[in-house]
Order: C-alpha cells, then sequence, then structure tokens
C-alpha cells in the first residue's frame, strides 16, 4: 500500500486569501462565533506573536497595528471550498478518503508503478493551487501514520518545497528521528506524558519500542499505531464516511436572552439547520432533543441547564416534524427571568428510509409530499440565487451570532459574487 495525505495550509485563512490577493503576506487571523477567540491563524501570523485561542479583545489593538487582517468564521465559503479542494484531489487519484474539512487521504496504490511518487505529489500540489487557489503539503508513505509523518516534514521543513516521500525506510527513520512523541497520529497529551517518562521522546524511539510492551502498559490501538510506524499497514481505507450517529446544532447567542419568542426562534433556527444536514446524510430520525443554559461565567445571575427529548412516532427529515417537536421542548424547558446564553438541537435514533418498524397502534404514515417538498428547499437554498425560510426562524433575528468581520460568500451566493472595476 501508498498513501499520500494532502493537507490544506492554514486552511481558514487561505480561504479569505483566496479573494483577497492584497493580503496574500499579511497576518491573518480567523475568529470563533462572536468573534471571541482566534480560531486559526496564518504563518504571517504566529510570526507576529498571535498564538491559538487568544481572546480578541485583548489582541486587537496590537494585531491591527502591525498591519494584520480579521475575519469572522465564514462556514459556508469554507465548506465549499474545502468541496472544491476536495473535487480536484478525486481527479488526481484512484480512491480519496476525505479525512477533515483540510484533509484527505488518497490511495496511491499503482501510481508508484508508472509515475515518480515525488512528482506525483508536487502535481497534487501545483493542480489545487491552480485549480482552487489553496496551498497544500503532501506527505506520502506506506503507512497512514507515516504519511501524517510525511505531512508533519512538508510543513515544517521549507527546504521540502511542501513535499515528503517517505517511501524509502533510511528517509523514515530520518525524519522520524526529528519528529517529537507528540506529533504522532494517535498520541495524545497523556500518552506522550506517559512515554516521556519512560524516556521515549521521538517518533523514531516509539517505533523502536516492542510491541508487546506497548499493549500491556497503553493499549492495543499504540500498538496499531508502533506497527504503522514499523512500516505495515493496519489503518484501512475507507472511501464512504460513515453515517452520522446524531447530529447537533448549536451556538452562543450575541447577548443574554430572556424571552420566550426570541428563544424559539433561535432553537427553530437551528432545528432548520439539523434538519437540512439529516438529509445530506440521507437519513431519517426518531428522538429530538433541545438544550438551553445560562452563562455559568456570570456568577451573579442565577444559573441554570435544562434538556428535553421528544420520541416521534415515526421517523422524519421533514423540518416542519421536527420544528413543531423543537418548539414544544423549547417552551418545556424555558423558565422566566433568566439569562439565558445558548442553545442547540440535537437529533438521534437514526434510520434508513423505509426500514423502521412501526408501532402496532401508530401506523406509519408520511406527509403527503413530504420528500418532495423538502427537496425543492434544498435545491433552492443552495442554489446561492435565493433562500426559503420557515417563519418560526424569525426575521430580525437580535439573538443571531456577531460577526463583525465576515467575508462574503464569494462563491456560494449570487449577491455577494467579487466585483471586478
Amino acid at each position: 500500500m501508498t498513501y499520500a495525505l494532502v493537507d490544506c495550509n492554514s486552511f481558514y485563512a487561505s480561504c479569505e486569501r483566496i479573494f483577497r490577493p492584497d493580503i496574500k503576506n499579511k497576518p491573518v487571523v480567523v475568529l470563533s462565533n462572536n468573534d471571541g477567540c482566534v480560531v486559526a491563524l496564518s504563518k504571517e501570523a504566529k510570526e507576529v506573536g498571535i498564538k491559538m485561542c487568544e481572546p480578541w479583545f485583548k489582541i486587537k489593538d496590537s494585531f491591527t497595528k502591525k498591519g494584520g487582517v480579521v475575519f469572522s468564521s465564514n462556514y459556508e465559503l469554507y465548506a465549499d471550498i474545502s468541496s472544491r479542494v476536495m473535487m480536484t484531489l478525486e481527479h488526481l487519484a484512484p480512491k480519496i478518503e476525505i479525512y477533515s474539512i483540510d484533509e484527505a487521504f488518497l490511495d496511491l496504490s499503482g501510481v508508484d508503478n508508472c509515475e515518480n511518487l515525488d512528482q506525483f505529489g508536487r502535481q497534487c500540489k501545483d493542480t489545487v493551487q491552480q485549480w482552487v487557489g489553496m496551498p497544500v503539503c503532501v506527505g506520502i508513505a506506506p503507512t497512514k501514520t507515516l504519511a501524517k509523518i510525511a505531512q508533519y516534514g512538508a510543513k515544517k521543513y521549507p527546504g521540502t518545497a511542501g513535499v515528503v516521500d517517505l517511501s524509502d525506510q533510511h528517509r523514515q527513520k530520518r525524519l522520524m528521528a526529528l519528529v517529537p512523541v507528540g506529533e504522532v497520529w494517535g498520541v495524545g497529551r497523556k500518552i506522550n506524558q506517559k512515554l516521556a517518562a519512560m524516556g521515549v521522546v521521538t517518533a523514531l524511539q516509539l517505533s523502536e519500542m516492542d510491541i508487546k510492551l506497548i499493549k500491556k502498559r497503553f493499549s492495543s490501538v499504540l500498538g496499531r499505531t508502533v506497527m504503522e510506524l514499523k512500516g505495515y499497514s493496519c489503518i484501512g481505507f475507507d472511501e464512504q464516511p460513515a453515517t452520522k450517529k446524531q447530529i447537533i446544532v448549536s451556538r452562543t447567542f450575541s447577548k443574554r436572552v430572556k424571552d420566550l419568542n426570541s428563544i424559539q426562534e433561535a432553537v427553530s433556527d437551528y432545528a432548520v439547520r439539523a434538519s437540512e444536514k439529516l438529509r445530506r446524510e440521507n437519513q431519517y430520525c426518531k428522538m429530538v432533543s433541545v438544550f438551553m443554559r445560562t452563562n455559568y461565567f456570570r456568577k451573579q445571575d442565577k444559573q441554570y441547564s435544562g434538556m428535553l427529548s421528544c420520541k416521534l412516532n415515526t421517523p422524519t427529515n421533514d423540518t416542519r416534524d421536527i420544528l413543531h417537536a423543537a418548539k414544544l421542548l423549547s417552551q418545556r424547558i424555558y423558565k422566566k427571568d433568566l439569562n439565558f446564553i445558548k442553545a442547540g438541537v440535537l437529533l438521534s435514533d437514526f434510520y434508513d428510509e423505509g426500514v423502521c418498524q412501526s408501532d402496532f397502534f401508530t401506523p406509519h404514515k408520511e406527509r403527503e409530499g413530504s420528500k418532495g417538498l423538502m427537496t425543492t428547499i434544498d435545491k433552492i437554498n443552495r442554489s446561492g440565487v435565493g433562500k426559503i425560510t420557515f417563519a418560526a426562524q424569525g426575521i430580525e433575528k437580535s439573538w443571531s451570532m456577531k460577526r463583525d468581520f465576515q467575508s462574503p460568500r464569494y462563491s456560494t451566493n449570487w449577491g455577494e459574487l467579487l466585483v471586478v472595476r
């Protein structure tokens, strides 16, 4: 087996730069929900001293003085750019496994028989840059864990030009001797501390450990990691992502919310989004849950956290059914005179279409025209031309997230297309 791991560089920040060539070499940070703290940053931002998770209000003055550029999270843009990157990779490799929004494994079995792997890696890098505008690094190796090591080297050392091929065992050992054991895929903080106490501080040292000792002192999972570092492929290739077991949509409000009407608007908005995600999974749910809480950091406020669930008679992915259940649950959870700061909707107990056994006393009966209506709504909402919303979602949405620095949705909304003058 031969794998390539393609990883986007500073993904969120790079997405913003695609349509803003004027900030190509400037420090860039992307903020979390409600513009709270830094969740993504460019290499230049790291060089001026910005760190992950730093609160924006603490660094905004010094960062802007250094010529930095800030953006609110633009998830719709990031999801679309990610999709374009993955579609590009599908043109280049026989098989692709999407690992995260900015990473994908490629199965290169047989490619090495007709093409130099290092050249293939550079072709991947150049093609994604040319077709999408996204800079990537490529790590190539006989196992997924070694491909992660190769990708670490491609990002860490500029001399690699963003591509590292670890097909050669001698080269594997040279790089592993430079990689801290905490950077190995599957080695968490606690395992890292235990290994350090045993004198194991590099990936090479971990690869040389006895498998029986690893399984005895740690787990068979870490034993599998060690086998992968030794060059034995133990982690399979999954082209089809596993179906989700649950879907959750939750947000922190931009301000404290007291009235039931605003709470129900927010919960309804989250229920609509969750329903859309459920249909993208081609699943039907039978359990709807709603939760909400106050701000536990405000000690002067009365604290409260509540969650209720409702089991539906039959599985559904119709937004109207899920909306109805969510509104009833939010009304039951709500308490007067409390400052709510967050709410969310959770869908679970999933079924494929038509596989649920109906209850004897409540026979299965779908809404007439449900599937056609939901398909039409989703198609219109994905078109970028217009948006269909339910009245329960509200209009003004004063509770919605604060995004003072959000960029346009250049690639998914006709009204926000880039204008060149």
